[in-house]
């Protein structure tokens, strides 16, 4: 049997937040958007489709508990849910704060600008507040 084992892209990209009960939940490495990014730590999965039913509900109940946390502690207008993978085929899901003015709005976020690293505070204190929000 296969072990669940992170896509270097993925790890590359992100930081670990917390392991929720089927995902790792990770913040994305580039602050011009509060960008989450659940993993469903099962080997070899690419679509959603292929997790057994009862990890869908728990993919489902998850991206929902993140989003809303996502919601609750930046006031977005908009929280976009995707899982693409074109370019890293590994199952994820991206959870994505946006708001009239923020950069490329209200185009996708994907392939627009160079990444902008999260000052060492301003990311404590989001990921203070997003712990704050998942435990509500």
């Amino acid at each position: 049997m296969n072990r669940f084992v992170l896509d270097a892209r993925l790890e590359k990209d992100s930081e670990l937040v917390t392991t929720l009960g089927l995902c790792q939940l990770r913040l994305l490495k580039d602050s011009r958007w509060p960008w989450l990014m659940l993993v469903p730590q099962r080997a070899d999965k690419t679509e959603i489709f292929e997790l057994t039913p009862l990890d869908q509900t728990m993919l489902t109940f998850e991206t929902n508990l993140v989003a809303e946390a996502l919601k609750t502690v930046t006031k977005a207008r908009k929280i976009n849910v995707g899982a693409l993978g074109n370019i890293v085929s590994q199952l994820h899901v991206h959870i994505v704060a946006r708001q009239e003015g923020d950069p490329n709005w209200p185009g996708p976020i994907w392939g627009h600008g160079s990444a902008t690293p999260w000052a060492d505070d301003a990311k404590q204190n989001f990921l203070t507040n997003l712990n704050e929000a998942l435990a509500s």
